[in-house]
C-alpha cells in the first residue's frame, strides 16, 4: 500500500523542506572508546555493543575526518545525487575525549556543502564547556547541530540490565542542556529490549515528548556474536518479540509521541557478517514499508494518543474553561 501523506514526521522530508535540496548524512569515524569500555565506568561497554561500537558502516578511523568527508561525498553524489550534507560523528562517544582534540575534529568537519553536523554520544558525556564551543561554531558556521544521545530505554532498571552505566536522570540533564544551548538533541531508542514492555514503549514516547527532543532514532535490537548479549542468546536466556509485536510496538511508539517530532529511523540494522540475530531474517526496508503498511491499515498516524501533558486531567474535565 502506498499513501502520499505520511502518517509519522519523516525525517528526509523535513531535510527536502528545511535544506532545500537532497541532503544526506555522511558518517565519520573517530578514533575513540567509550567510558564503559575503558574502565572509568566499566569494562566490556553495553551488552549489546561489539568492538566497533556501532559504527560497522563507517570508513576506519585511521583515514582523517577529510579524507572520510571526501570519499564518502564522491560516493552519495554518485549514488544518490546529493547536494548538500551532514556529517555524522556515528561510532562510540564522540565526546569523550580532550575538549582541544574534539574542537580540532569539529572543526575539520566544516567544509564545503556541509549544512550541519550531528554528533552520536552518551548523556553522561555531555559537559557545558563542549557544548559552548558547539553553541560558537553554530554561529559560527551558520550550521545546524544535533547531539544524539543513546538513551536506548526509559526503563532504568533495563538500563541497569544491559550494563549502560547511566539512568534515566542523565539524559534528561544532558537534553536540557544541550537544548539551552539552542541545539537540537535526537534520542536513540532501541525499542524492544528484552526486559521492556509496551508499558515501557509508551513511557518512552511520553519521556521524549515532555523533553521537546527534536528528532527520534528507533532501532530494533540485534544480537552479535562476541558480546555478552549474544552469550545470552545463545543460551536461551533472552527472549526478543516477533516481528509483528515489534511492529505494533512501534505504532503504539508513534501513537503516543508528539506528532511535531522528527522520526529518523524505525528500524536499523547491524554488521553482517557477526550477526547471531537481526530484524527477524528481514530486509530493513521491508519492516520500515510493513509499519507504514499497519499505520495505514489501522487508520492511525503519530500523535494520535498525544493527550497527555499540559494538565490533561484538568483539560480532560474541563475545569480549564472560562
Amino acid at each position: 500500500m502506498i499513501e502520499e501523506t505520511p502518517r509519522y514526521n519523516v525525517y528526509s522530508k523535513y531535510l527536502a523542506k528545511h535544506f532545500g535540496g537532497k541532503v544526506y548524512k555522511l558518517p565519520v569515524n573517530l578514533p575513540g572508546t567509550c567510558p564503559n569500555r575503558n574502565g572509568d565506568l566499566g569494562v566490556g561497554g553495553c551488552i549489546f555493543c561489539d568492538e566497533t561500537g556501532a559504527g560497522f558502516q563507517c570508513l576506519p578511523s585511521t583515514l582523517t575526518v577529510i579524507s572520510q568527508i571526501e570519499e564518502n561525498k564522491r560516493f552519495f553524489i554518485k549514488r544518490f545525487g546529493a547536494e548538500k550534507f551532514i556529517i555524522y560523528f556515528q561510532a562510540f562517544t564522540n565526546t569523550y575525549m580532550p575538549l582541544s582534540l574534539f574542537k580540532d575534529y569539529i572543526r575539520s568537519a566544516c567544509t564545503e556543502d556541509v549544512v550541519g553536523i550531528s554528533i552520536s554520544t552518551r548523556p553522561d558525556c555531555i559537559n557545558d564547556s563542549y557544548l559552548e564551543f558547539l553553541q560558537k561554531l553554530k554561529k559560527e558556521k551558520n550550521i545546524t547541530i544535533d547531539i544524539e544521545l543513546g538513551l536506548q530505554t526509559v526503563n532504568y532498571h533495563t538500563l541497569q540490565r544491559v550494563n549502560r552505566g547511566h539512568g534515566l536522570a542523565e539524559f534528561i540533564d544532558a537534553a536540557l542542556r544541550i537544548q539551552r544551548m539552542g541545539m537540537d538533541v535526537c534520542a536513540h531508542i532501541i525499542l524492544n529490549l528484552p526486559w521492556d514492555n509496551k508499558l515501557d514503549v509508551v513511557e518512552n514516547a511520553k519521556i521524549i515528548s515532555a523533553l521537546k527532543i527534536k528528532y527520534v532514532k528507533l532501532h530494533s535490537l540485534y544480537v552479535v556474536e562476541g558480546t555478552s548479549l549474544g552469550e545470552m542468546y545463545k543460551n536461551n536466556e533472552i527472549q526478543i518479540i516477533s516481528l509483528e509485536e515489534y511492529i505494533d510496538w512501534v505504532i503504539l511508539f508513534l501513537e503516543h509521541l508528539d506528532p511535531d517530532i522528527i522520526i529518523q529511523r524505525l528500524v536499523g540494522k547491524g554488521p553482517q557478517e557477526s550477526l547471531l540475530f537481526s530484524n527477524w531474517q528481514t530486509s530493513w526496508w521491508k519492516i520500515k514499508q510493513m509499519i507504514e503498511d499497519s499505520m495505514l491499515d489501522k487508520d492511525t498516524r503519530q500523535g494520535k494518543h498525544f493527550d497527555y501533558l499540559n494538565g490533561s486531567a484538568i483539560i480532560n474535565a474541563g475545569f480549564n474553561k472560562c
